[in-house]
Protein backbone atom coordinates (compact mmCIF):
# COMPACT_ATOMS: atom_id res chain seq x y z
CA UNK A 1 0.00 0.00 0.00
CA UNK A 2 2.57 2.53 1.00
CA UNK A 3 4.98 1.71 -1.83
CA UNK A 4 2.41 1.64 -4.62
CA UNK A 5 2.38 4.47 -7.09
CA UNK A 6 -0.89 6.15 -7.89
CA UNK A 7 -2.31 5.09 -11.20
CA UNK A 8 -2.47 7.83 -13.80
CA UNK A 9 -5.94 8.56 -15.12
CA UNK A 10 -6.60 6.75 -18.39
CA UNK A 11 -6.43 9.01 -21.39
CA UNK A 12 -8.18 8.28 -24.62
CA UNK A 13 -5.35 6.69 -26.58
CA UNK A 14 -7.79 5.01 -28.91
CA UNK A 15 -7.18 3.17 -32.13
CA UNK A 16 -6.17 5.51 -34.93
CA UNK A 17 -7.95 4.50 -38.11
CA UNK A 18 -6.59 7.34 -40.23
CA UNK A 19 -3.10 8.78 -40.57
CA UNK A 20 -2.21 11.97 -42.40
CA UNK A 21 1.54 11.58 -42.92
CA UNK A 22 4.17 14.28 -42.65
CA UNK A 23 4.47 14.49 -46.45
CA UNK A 24 0.74 15.10 -46.93
CA UNK A 25 -1.26 18.34 -47.11
CA UNK A 26 -5.06 18.17 -47.07
CA UNK A 27 -6.94 21.17 -48.51
CA UNK A 28 -10.56 21.27 -47.32
CA UNK A 29 -12.67 20.11 -44.40
CA UNK A 30 -12.04 16.70 -42.83
CA UNK A 31 -14.92 14.76 -41.21
CA UNK A 32 -13.97 11.63 -39.28
CA UNK A 33 -15.00 9.10 -36.67
CA UNK A 34 -12.76 6.79 -34.68
CA UNK A 35 -9.18 8.01 -34.51
CA UNK A 36 -7.34 10.53 -36.67
CA UNK A 37 -3.58 11.07 -36.30
CA UNK A 38 -2.10 14.12 -38.04
CA UNK A 39 1.60 14.30 -38.85
CA UNK A 40 1.04 16.44 -41.95
CA UNK A 41 -0.94 19.62 -42.65
CA UNK A 42 -4.68 20.23 -42.85
CA UNK A 43 -6.05 23.50 -44.22
CA UNK A 44 -9.72 23.41 -43.30
CA UNK A 45 -12.00 22.36 -40.47
CA UNK A 46 -11.49 19.04 -38.69
CA UNK A 47 -14.84 17.76 -37.41
CA UNK A 48 -15.68 14.50 -35.63
CA UNK A 49 -19.01 12.87 -36.44
CA UNK A 50 -21.63 13.61 -33.77
CA UNK A 51 -22.41 10.89 -31.28
CA UNK A 52 -18.99 9.23 -31.66
CA UNK A 53 -16.18 8.98 -29.15
CA UNK A 54 -13.66 10.18 -31.73
CA UNK A 55 -10.05 11.06 -30.94
CA UNK A 56 -7.92 13.57 -32.85
CA UNK A 57 -4.17 13.64 -32.27
CA UNK A 58 -1.93 16.31 -33.81
CA UNK A 59 1.73 15.31 -33.44
CA UNK A 60 4.60 17.74 -32.91
CA UNK A 61 5.19 17.91 -36.69
CA UNK A 62 1.45 18.20 -37.46
CA UNK A 63 -0.34 21.45 -38.28
CA UNK A 64 -4.03 22.34 -38.60
CA UNK A 65 -5.13 25.67 -40.07
CA UNK A 66 -8.84 25.79 -39.27
CA UNK A 67 -11.22 24.98 -36.44
CA UNK A 68 -11.20 21.62 -34.64
CA UNK A 69 -14.36 20.06 -33.19
CA UNK A 70 -14.01 16.64 -31.53
CA UNK A 71 -14.76 15.02 -28.16
CA UNK A 72 -11.15 14.01 -27.42
CA UNK A 73 -8.28 16.15 -28.72
CA UNK A 74 -4.56 15.63 -28.12
CA UNK A 75 -2.29 18.37 -29.49
CA UNK A 76 1.49 18.46 -29.60
CA UNK A 77 1.79 20.48 -32.83
CA UNK A 78 0.41 23.75 -34.19
CA UNK A 79 -3.25 24.76 -34.55
CA UNK A 80 -4.26 28.05 -36.17
CA UNK A 81 -7.96 28.20 -35.33
CA UNK A 82 -10.40 27.52 -32.53
CA UNK A 83 -10.46 24.17 -30.71
CA UNK A 84 -13.74 22.69 -29.41
CA UNK A 85 -13.15 19.62 -27.21
CA UNK A 86 -16.42 18.45 -25.66
CA UNK A 87 -14.91 15.71 -23.46
CA UNK A 88 -11.13 15.97 -22.98
CA UNK A 89 -8.34 18.18 -24.30
CA UNK A 90 -4.67 17.40 -23.80
CA UNK A 91 -2.02 19.97 -24.70
CA UNK A 92 1.45 18.43 -24.74
CA UNK A 93 4.67 20.38 -24.21
CA UNK A 94 5.13 21.47 -27.85
CA UNK A 95 1.48 22.39 -28.45
CA UNK A 96 0.86 25.83 -29.92
CA UNK A 97 -2.70 27.11 -30.44
CA UNK A 98 -3.47 30.43 -32.08
CA UNK A 99 -7.17 30.73 -31.37
CA UNK A 100 -9.69 30.19 -28.61
CA UNK A 101 -10.06 26.89 -26.78
CA UNK A 102 -13.45 25.58 -25.63
CA UNK A 103 -13.10 22.57 -23.33
CA UNK A 104 -14.81 20.46 -20.71
CA UNK A 105 -11.67 18.92 -19.16
CA UNK A 106 -8.17 20.17 -19.96
CA UNK A 107 -4.69 18.81 -19.32
CA UNK A 108 -1.83 21.14 -20.18
CA UNK A 109 1.89 20.35 -20.00
CA UNK A 110 4.56 22.91 -19.23
CA UNK A 111 5.69 24.49 -22.50
CA UNK A 112 2.29 24.38 -24.24
CA UNK A 113 0.98 27.75 -25.40
CA UNK A 114 -2.47 29.13 -26.17
CA UNK A 115 -2.73 32.51 -27.86
CA UNK A 116 -6.45 33.10 -27.33
CA UNK A 117 -9.18 32.51 -24.78
CA UNK A 118 -9.63 29.42 -22.61
CA UNK A 119 -13.36 28.85 -22.13
CA UNK A 120 -14.69 26.10 -19.86
CA UNK A 121 -17.95 24.54 -21.01
CA UNK A 122 -19.79 21.86 -19.07
CA UNK A 123 -22.12 20.82 -21.87
CA UNK A 124 -20.98 19.38 -25.17
CA UNK A 125 -20.21 22.14 -27.65
CA UNK A 126 -22.46 20.78 -30.41
CA UNK A 127 -25.57 20.78 -28.21
CA UNK A 128 -25.18 24.41 -27.15
CA UNK A 129 -25.29 25.66 -30.73
CA UNK A 130 -28.29 23.47 -31.59
CA UNK A 131 -30.38 24.62 -28.60
CA UNK A 132 -29.96 28.30 -29.43
CA UNK A 133 -30.71 27.69 -33.12
CA UNK A 134 -33.85 25.66 -32.43
CA UNK A 135 -35.11 28.25 -29.95
CA UNK A 136 -34.56 31.00 -32.52
CA UNK A 137 -36.32 29.08 -35.29
CA UNK A 138 -39.27 28.30 -33.01
CA UNK A 139 -39.75 32.00 -32.36
CA UNK A 140 -39.61 32.83 -36.07
CA UNK A 141 -42.16 30.17 -37.00
CA UNK A 142 -44.76 31.28 -34.45
CA UNK A 143 -47.50 33.41 -35.97
CA UNK A 144 -49.49 36.02 -34.02
CA UNK A 145 -52.49 33.63 -33.90
CA UNK A 146 -50.32 30.96 -32.22
CA UNK A 147 -49.36 33.16 -29.30
CA UNK A 148 -50.80 32.39 -25.89
CA UNK A 149 -54.01 34.28 -25.06
CA UNK A 150 -53.48 37.48 -23.15
CA UNK A 151 -54.53 37.32 -19.56
CA UNK A 152 -57.21 39.71 -18.55
CA UNK A 153 -55.90 42.65 -16.61
CA UNK A 154 -58.15 45.00 -14.73
CA UNK A 155 -58.19 48.69 -15.56
CA UNK A 156 -56.09 49.57 -12.53
CA UNK A 157 -53.13 47.62 -13.95
CA UNK A 158 -53.75 44.43 -12.00
CA UNK A 159 -53.47 46.07 -8.59
CA UNK A 160 -56.06 45.04 -6.09
CA UNK A 161 -57.16 47.02 -3.13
Amino acid sequence: MLGKKKQKPRRPTGHFDTLISSRTTVEGDVHFSGGLHVDGRIRGKVVADEGTDAVLRVSEVGEVTGDINAPHVIINGTVNGDVYASAHLELAEKASINGSVYYNLIEMAMGASVNGNLVHQREPVGLIGQDSKSAGSAQKQMSPDDQAPKSEVSEDGGKSE
